[in-house]
């Protein structure tokens, strides 16, 4: 049952579910050093004892006012009580093929904005097959992959885009680099990805013929072969990500990415040799997660809910250059930050949900990108938090 109170009435302004894991800490301690005075917010997960703990590190850090919320991603009337007790509700509880559906159903029910840090193209397009219409009956605004999977890339082409005529055809090329640790928990999705490729592409099809196309417009990522970029120098190996997705998703839902949006995503390295590395290495994975054993072996190596330490991730970096032409103009810029796969990914899921809970944003409903849901405000708050964008040519 929807909860017809509004949303300013509800007891908390953001409930973080899966605060226990590596990155749900990380993402607690920095509501917890950069929230508003007053925020109202809970940790909620299905182990009180380790919920408790949580609390009691944040409050030796300061932090007095966190409630705890006991609840099991699948128990759906728990998930309930907890969407109808809260504006934004965070997920850090992956994979979310496997735990994540009850909590998007019960924040679509309840009117309840939801953010996660996904970076499985299956999960969103189910989310949005099952849920999309019912959130936008109720207001909810179900916005998915707010993590390195896909803040950097979606506000990035929003930013870069912002530099370029809007009435003419864009085409956007976004070149990620990085020095970091993964994440276990997006190792693990992107395995189980790989062994679901089937299943991806039926469910991929599916959104295609159910959801609207933008009148006069059109936007697509576009794919190509290993090359080297004339302008940025390196060679460019494609990414078989979410990322390129969620872009052309935010193309096509906003008239500033022109009446032909065309979006394509790569890996860069200075080097052939690492390219050609990078293609064999990719290859392989998908490989071995057709085959059960070795995927349970490769899983069972890297194990989620854990991470580096302090100290390696603040010697992490990213960097994601962009290339846009149109009209005759080119432009290039840049996203860059620190550790991607941890420190910067709770970074950007915190002030994504703070966005949603405090911001003056766009109205939208249903399964929306950040970029859609968010824009000016997002990359605001992003900037603030220490995430640079940059025009550098």
């Amino acid at each position: 049952m929807s909860d017809d109170r509004p949303r300013s009435d509800r007891d908390f302004d953001i409930v973080l579910f899966g605060a226990t894991g590596f990155t749900g800490g990380l993402t607690a301690y920095h509501l917890a050093a950069h929230a508003p005075a007053g925020l109202r917010w809970a940790i909620a997960g299905r182990n009180a004892d380790k919920l408790e703990s949580v609390r009691r590190r944040l409050e030796d850090g300061g932090t007095s006012d966190v409630e705890v919320l006991v609840a099991d991603a699948a128990d759906p009337a728990a998930l309930s009580d907890v969407a109808r007790r809260a504006r934004v509700v965070i997920s850090t509880v992956g994979p979310y093929l496997v735990h994540g559906a009850p909590l998007v159903a019960a924040c679509a029910e309840a009117g309840t904005d939801y953010v996660d840090l996904t970076g499985e193209p299956e999960f969103v397009d189910r989310m949005f097959l099952e849920h999309h219409e019912t959130a936008v009956r109720t207001g909810a605004r179900l916005v998915h992959a707010c993590g390195f999977d896909s803040i950097p890339h979606d506000v990035g082409a929003y930013f870069t885009v912002q530099q370029l005529p809007s009435d003419q055809p864009i085409t956007l090329r976004g070149v990620v680099r990085s020095g970091g640790t993964f994440s276990g928990g997006t190792f693990h999705s992107a395995l189980n990805q790989f062994a679901r490729a089937k299943q991806m592409r039926s469910t991929y099809a599916a959104r295609r013929r159910a959801e609207t196309r933008p009148e006069g417009r059109s936007s697509r990522s576009v794919s190509g072969k290993p090359h080297r970029d004339p302008v940025l120098g390196y060679w460019l190996l494609p990414l078989p990500t979410i990322d390129p997705i969620i872009v052309a998703r935010s193309g096509a839902a906003l008239a500033a990415y022109g009446p032909e949006f065309r979006y394509s995503h790569w890996a860069g390295t200075k080097t052939l040799r690492y390219a050609a590395g990078g293609a064999v290495g990719v290859r392989a994975l998908s490989l071995a997660a057709q085959v059960k054993p070795l995927r349970e072996l490769l899983l069972s190596r890297v194990p989620q809910g854990s991470g580096p330490d302090e100290a390696k991730r603040a010697r992490s970096w990213f960097t994601v250059d962009f290339v846009g032409e149109a009209g005759g103009q080119t432009v290039h810029t840049r996203v860059s930050g620190g550790d991607p796969g941890y420190t910067e990914t709770a970074k950007m899921l915190s002030e994504s949900a703070l966005c949603l809970a405090f911001d003056d944003n766009p109205p939208t409903a249903g399964q929306v990108t950040p970029a859609q849901a968010m824009g000016e405000a997002l990359l605001a708050r992003l900037q603030a938090a220490g995430i640079e964008f940059a025009v550098v040519g």
